[in-house]
């Protein structure tokens, strides 16, 4: 596959994610393009489209990616599988590829806190404009472009075995419903009680008074900065 038909691919997949929503009751385009609008909100006001907050979190040195994480996850997982359970959604399990797992995590996680940026924020700092975040998002087609190209005979053994396609239900049996509501739980208290610890660019300081600034005299003894020194 050239890099132009796997360019015109790209560009078929994306008709056709519009197609299903249109054509298989997900919901319409004006639906999705609000609930668009509410995610860049909120990563917008979470400020975890900034390098600072990714890459901080690679550092331990900022915990808002992980509050805001462990708090999602806990409560789309209860919220999803009631869905399920009364038939407005449905699962779309990939099979567990240890090794596929294992070296695809690692080589993203290394990305990712290089960049500073995930495939969820990426397109939002794009909007905003910021060049790097575009150079990377090229570089991840160009990858993309390489993983098709050399599926079988390269990646396709890295994968290594398919054991399946495991769901928590699936683990939790008959008392799957206790099982997803306490793992939901579990992920908010953990999300609550995480402490809150952050790192700041320029552009946040400068919306700070100068006795918020962590970078003041008059901050630095205080608890919630003590990690910025």
């Amino acid at each position: 596959m050239s890099f132009s038909e796997y360019i015109s691919s790209v560009v078929a997949r994306t008709s056709e994610m519009f197609e299903i929503v249109q054509s298989q009751e997900h919901g319409s385009l004006v639906m999705v393009f609000i609930i668009g609008i509410f995610f860049g909100g909120i990563i917008q006001y979470a400020r975890v489209d900034k390098f600072e907050k990714i890459a901080g979190f690679a550092m331990l040195k900022d915990t808002i990616v992980p509050k805001m994480l462990f708090l999602a996850i806990g409560i789309t997982s209860i919220v999803l599988y009631f869905e399920i359970k009364m038939g407005w959604a449905s699962y779309h399990v990939k099979p567990l590829m240890l090794s596929g797992l294992i070296i695809g995590g690692i080589i993203f996680g290394v990305a990712m806190a290089i960049m500073g940026k995930c495939p969820g924020t990426g397109p939002i700092s794009i909007a905003e404009g910021r060049i790097d975040v575009l150079v990377g998002a090229i570089g991840g087609l160009f990858g993309g472009y390489v993983f098709t190209k050399f599926y079988d005979p390269f990646f396709k053994p890295l994968m290594g075995e398919s054991y399946g396609k495991g769901t928590l239900e699936s683990v939790g049996g008959d008392f799957s419903s206790i099982f997803v509501l306490l793992f939901g739980i579990v992920l908010i208290v953990i999300a609550i009680k995480i402490p809150k610890m952050e790192l700041f660019d320029e552009a946040d300081l400068e919306k700070l008074d100068d006795a918020d600034r962590p970078d003041t005299d008059a901050a630095q003894n205080r608890e919630e900065f003590k990690v910025i020194k």
